[in-house]
């Protein structure tokens, strides 16, 4: 029995507005700030002390390729810069923060990822795992969390609100660009434009549908093994109108795709922030 997400897409939807309209009343009180490093983008979300959002801000990156940080200094520049426009947004210092691992990552990169966040003026106070992070939003504590990122799919099982397996393969958004410039016969930088255009999904998704196939493969193979009642999708890579139907289709168990999926794991991040 897949659950209600009522509460869960009304709160995506309040820090999807926040984002978008970049307007914010002067803050007075605690604040926590998640940081989330994605192969995609860099997105930082802001919540109270309730956890809910305040404000929030997101910008395309490349500094971070399969949960590893390949260009440092540029990772804490964009966070620097972003942290600044979010104080004078807010009119106050945010000082708490926190960051998420991916599933399946070495010791060393975690503490790259932590390093960067303090580089970037943060103190700080939690690193959680993007599972446990994305499913504190979803309010979910059994099921499968499938986080489809741009370099990997990441899959995490848990039982009680524990996550009991982790699971953590080569094929993301990255790859449905490469098939569509392939495809194309254009740069991947002329595909990952299409890709992220809504106006042109019904000409996208059926060139990379083998691609979300194979994501819905992995899925599968790991079900075998741990089989759950509902799979939750979050991560950019999953946007796409059709994909849950195309998942479900492969794993005949139902899939739930919350409202503005790409949103989902750093404000789980944030809301794991303690102060």
């Amino acid at each position: 029995m897949s659950h209600d997400m009522t509460a869960c897409n009304e709160t995506l939807r309040e820090f999807q507005r926040l984002i978008e309209e970049h307007k914010n009343a002067p803050w007075t009180g605690p604040l926590r700030t998640g940081v989330d490093l994605g192969t995609a983008n860099i997105v930082l979300a802001v919540v109270d002390r309730e956890g809910r959002p305040v404000a929030g801000t997101t910008y395309p990156s490349t500094v971070v390729r399969d949960g590893v940080v390949v260009d440092y200094m540029g990772a804490v520049r964009t966070v620097t810069r972003l942290k600044a426009e979010l104080e004078q947004q807010l009119g106050t210092v945010l000082d708490a923060g926190g960051c998420a691992i991916p599933p399946g990552i070495v010791s060393g990169s975690v503490k790259a990822i932590g390093n960067m966040v303090e580089a970037a003026g943060f103190r700080l106070t939690n690193t959680v795992d993007e599972p446990t992070a994305a499913a504190s939003v979803l309010g979910i504590t059994d099921g499968a969390v499938v986080d489809v990122g741009g370099g990997t799919t990441g899959i995490s099982i848990l039982k009680d609100g524990k996550v009991i397996h982790v699971d953590d393969e080569p094929t993301g958004g990255t790859h449905m660009t490469l098939v569509l410039a392939g495809f194309h016969g254009c740069s991947t930088q002329e595909a990952e434009l299409m890709k992220r255009d809504p106006a042109q999904e019904h000409s996208v998704f059926p060139v990379i549908r083998p691609v979300v196939e194979k994501m819905a493969d992995i899925v599968k193979r790991c079900l075998t093994r741990c089989p759950v009642d509902t799979v939750y999708v979050v991560g950019g890579a999953c946007c796409f109108t059709e994909f849950e139907t195309v998942f479900q289709k492969y794993l005949d168990v139902p899939v739930v795709k919350p409202v503005a999926p790409l949103l989902v794991t750093p404000l789980g991040i944030a809301m794991n922030c303690t102060e």
